[in-house]
């Protein structure tokens, strides 16, 4: 079975609603109309019922017309829209008496009948509303009069009703679908803006986006959202690929560099120290290359956070300390002096080897950027809702205009005026998402020729 497009199911949905709520509302009317029309006849009945009550008397079980002549006049004579029909019966419904536009005709007497209340009865072939008042001598019934009115008028008026109720509601539905399905095209229109930019958009052209709706609701949202999605793959695509030329280079410069010192190292013989040398600086270049390599396996391996964490309660002021220990080759031979403020020891939840390595790149940085014979400064305050760890160095510090480039891959403040300070421009990037990963909020202040302060924020 063809499935309905959307358009279609909306206004399906909205037909199938409306049609309900007519339904009732026809319902009700029919009801209503019904209601009012036996409401007349009725009040009319009781009506009769009141005036002739006021022309009989009951005289020896035998009930007599006061001016009966005049009475059968009038009766024979009136021109009603609904006339009423008035007969006199016994009290077994023997006839005694009735009005002459009965004519032929005689009203049925019905035993079963409640007295004074209401009902449909019979006219031969014509259905009628009557009512059956008992006539009294002192306490006992000697007689009924019975009053109806046709029904016919009225069925007349309820069946014409009907009919208009019947062919008016698939109309109205026919012409209900129409404009629904019309202004729920209007109202999707953007939709089919967001298939025709969907259609246009492959990984060579992420340059379009969906034109937003004037009105802004649902689509207006989901439009904007679109678009934002877009930029997000737009920048991590742009970002992906600029990861991936910056890689390419950063490997093929050891290698490059590595390949040239071999090659002139085998043009002719040389000493035994000029080997040692160039080798030794081989070795230097693949040191490189490989921490370059490793860094790179670092960050794609938490490039989707799917390494699981292994969070426990550890003393802070000993990660720190490790840390300071693992470095204290580089530290001692820039002469740098670390100082640790801890006062006391503090404890955080936390995966021990996830932070040893953001620890462990933040003091690299101290150390490479810091000036000779100057001081790192390893701080931990408590305050209500957080424990606040510093690491400052007192080095060449990052210019304001970089602080915002500073967690991008590769990315190396001025690097060109200190070529003596290696690296990759990876480290930051490791401990920006390493921190993100476990929840460490990260704050990096600097000024140039300054220094740096590294602050990280443990939630309690």
């Amino acid at each position: 079975m063809q499935q309905l497009s959307f358009k279609n199911r909306i206004a399906s949905n909205y037909l199938i609603s409306t049609a309900l709520l007519i339904f009732v509302v026809f319902c009700v009317i029919y009801a209503i109309v019904r209601f009012s029309v036996y409401i007349k006849v009725n009040n009319d009945i009781k009506s009769e019922v009141t005036k002739h009550l006021k022309e009989i008397e009951v005289k020896e079980n035998c009930v007599l017309l006061i001016r009966e002549k005049q009475w059968k006049n009038v009766q024979f004579n009136k021109v009603d829209i609904s006339p009423a029909f008035i007969q006199f019966v016994d009290e077994l419904g023997a006839l005694v008496d009735k009005s002459p536009n009965l004519k032929q005709k005689q009203l049925q007497y019905y035993p079963q009948a409640i007295n004074n209340v209401l009902f449909d009865g019979k006219l031969e072939n014509t259905s009628v509303r009557q009512i059956q008042v008992p006539l009294y001598q002192n306490t006992k019934i000697i007689g009924f009069m019975i009053i109806a009115m046709s029904l016919e008028d009225s069925a007349m008026v309820l069946d014409n009703l009907f009919f208009i109720l019947v062919v008016a509601y698939p109309l109205i539905l026919l012409v209900l679908f129409l404009i629904a399905r019309f202004i729920a095209g209007r109202s999707i229109k953007p939709i089919s803006s967001i298939i025709q930019t969907s259609n246009i958009i492959t990984k060579d052209n992420l340059k379009s986006r969906i034109p937003l709706p004037v009105n802004k609701d649902e689509l207006h949202l989901l439009s904007k959202t679109i678009n934002n999605l877009l930029d997000r793959v737009e920048n991590a695509i742009e970002r992906e690929k600029q990861f991936t030329s910056d890689a390419s280079h950063e490997l093929r410069t050891p290698l490059a560099v590595i390949k040239g010192t071999l090659e002139v190292l085998v043009r002719k013989p040389r000493t035994p120290e000029e080997y040692k040398e160039k080798i030794d600086f081989c070795v230097s270049e693949v040191n490189r290359l490989n921490h370059l390599v490793d860094e790179l396996l670092l960050l794609a391996r938490f490039e989707n956070q799917k390494q699981s964490l292994k969070m426990e309660r550890l003393s802070l002021n000993n990660l720190l300390l490790d840390a300071i220990s693992r470095n204290s080759t580089i530290i001692n031979e820039k002469k740098l002096n670390c100082v640790s403020n801890f006062g006391k020891d503090f404890y955080v939840e936390t995966d021990s080897y996830l932070f040893a390595i953001v620890i462990n790149n933040i003091l690299t940085n101290a150390v490479k950027y810091s000036k000779p014979n100057s001081e790192i400064n390893f701080s931990i305050i408590e305050t209500n809702d957080a424990l606040i760890c510093t690491v400052a160095d007192h080095g060449i510090g990052i210019a304001e205009e970089d602080l915002q480039k500073i967690y991008d891959q590769f990315y190396r403040s001025k690097s060109n005026q200190h070529p003596e300070i290696k690296g990759t421009g990876l480290g930051l990037s490791i401990v920006k998402r390493l921190c993100t990963l476990l929840q460490i909020d990260l704050q990096i202040e600097s000024k140039e020729n300054v220094g740096t302060k590294v602050i990280f924020g443990f939630s309690k």
